[in-house]
């Protein structure tokens, strides 16, 4: 019998809302139950639209329904904000958004709510705005803490954030130089009819005109190219490891980065360590697809010394635990999950990695700091500090800017060049400390 994708997607936004889950664990298990393709992206569309939108569509429902529902009941309002996002947001008719959204009572056991929820949407249908001067959340489909913090740390800018968190992800791929060679593979692309929009100068990421399906890639299963953003492939072209260089790849999974410094050095000695176990089963698998070797450690690490073999790195990539937000528009489950109060937390958790990994760092050798957030407090204000503590760093110029007043870091904003957004900031270890 095949499943309703109204009554997952429901299912879906409760767990993530409600129980706190990640969506990128919630929804490929629920897109496992269905065989259709096309129902596939039908369910990832509404968990994703609901998410994103998800201050407006509550704003609505609070407008139609008197008592909110709750204990048993509490997956019909996560079926309402389906029912609503299809009809304001979506191609899909009105009239067939309402009746399939009601039949979705069915495989959600609650019958009982059928004539609720229909006539909250047919109200929303008749009365689809009115003139109520919105918060500031509504308004902006974003939590209050992060718009000021976004206010805060952009003045200028915030707003732009803001409607770039609220866009579809551009696809980016990153073709294995140890298989073939760009040029080759942009006719390959061609044969294929996949279009790209834009190749960057520095790291030849290859940004596609519109997503694909991952298969439909030429030789994506033989290894010749990988799924990775933009900002992302920065990471391994600003490591430069070279040659039997011995690197260090710090909180590795899934693996994309590991990967790409072996595809441009594969002479290097490269280690990859993450501290949660089942994610470095990806690091392997990719690792396996692409024809690469690394040693890969289940490993804290904040604390080196139960891990450490002694033999100091070269370079290390610090891919900091941070809060997320340059990937909103990724993983718009980051604005429901994270809170204010973990911005705290995870700056000192950085300050003990950092320290940490540059404790284990050759004289002379460099560490590259980078996180998916946009936040002052986890990127340029943590280096900032770090360097004035520790008189053996030197911060390092990567800045694409020509203006020499501007810092020495580069902070990318999510939608710029079609990028996620990325921090990363260069540090060297004095060899005369």
């Amino acid at each position: 019998m095949s499943k309703n994708v109204r009554a997952l997607a429901a299912k879906c936004s409760f767990a993530v809302i409600d129980k706190g889950r990640s969506l990128s664990d919630e929804l490929p298990a629920l897109q496992a139950q269905i065989e259709s393709t096309k129902d596939k992206g039908l369910l990832q569309e509404l968990c994703y639209g609901v998410l994103r939108y998800l201050p407006e569509l509550e704003f609505h429902v609070r407008r139609f329904v008197d008592k909110p529902l709750k204990g048993k009941q509490r997956v019909g309002h996560f079926l309402l904000l389906v029912g609503l996002y299809q009809i304001k947001y979506t191609r899909i008719p009105d009239h067939a958004a309402v009746a399939e959204t009601v039949a979705a009572t069915a495989a959600l056991k609650c019958r009982h709510l059928k004539g609720m929820i229909n006539a909250v949407l047919r109200s929303y249908q008749r009365q689809p705005d009115d003139n109520t001067a919105l918060p500031d959340a509504v308004r902006y489909n974003h939590p209050s803490w992060l718009i000021q913090k976004l206010k805060d740390g952009y003045p200028q800018q915030w707003q732009d954030i803001i409607a770039a968190n609220m866009q579809r992800p551009d696809m980016w791929i990153r073709i294995n130089k140890q298989k073939t060679s760009v040029d080759a593979y942009l006719k390959l692309l061609e044969l294929a009819q996949i279009d790209i929009s834009y190749r960057d100068s520095d790291s030849d990421a290859l940004c596609l005109a519109h997503p694909v399906d991952v298969t439909k890639l030429p030789h994506f299963a033989d290894g010749w190219v990988s799924v990775q953003d933009g900002a992302a492939q920065m990471a391994a072209t600003l490591l430069a490891a070279q040659a039997n260089d011995r690197v260090l790849d710090c909180c590795a999974a899934p693996g994309g980065k590991t990967c790409h410094i072996l595809e441009l050095a594969p002479s290097a000695h490269v280690t990859a360590i993450d501290i949660e176990a089942t994610r470095l089963h990806r690091v392997e698998e990719n690792l396996a697809r692409l024809d690469l070797t690394a040693r890969v450690i289940c490993a804290d690490a904040a604390k080196p010394t139960a891990w450490h073999d002694g033999e100091l790195y070269d370079k290390i990539l610090l891919d900091a635990p941070c809060s997320g937000t340059g990937v909103i528009r990724k993983n718009p489950d980051i604005k429901w999950l994270r809170r204010a109060s973990d911005i705290d937390t995870l700056v000192e958790l950085q300050q003990q990695i950092l320290a940490a990994m540059w404790s284990i760092l050759k004289p002379g050798g460099t560490l590259l700091y980078a996180t998916c957030s946009i936040l002052p407090e986890e990127n340029s204000k943590q280096i900032q500090r770090f360097v004035d503590n520790n008189q053996d760093a030197i911060w390092l110029d990567i800045s694409r800017s020509t203006d020499t007043t501007l810092a020495d870091d580069w902070q990318i904003l999510p939608g710029e060049q079609s990028m996620d957004g990325f921090y990363y900031a260069k540090l060297q270890k004095s060899a005369n400390v």
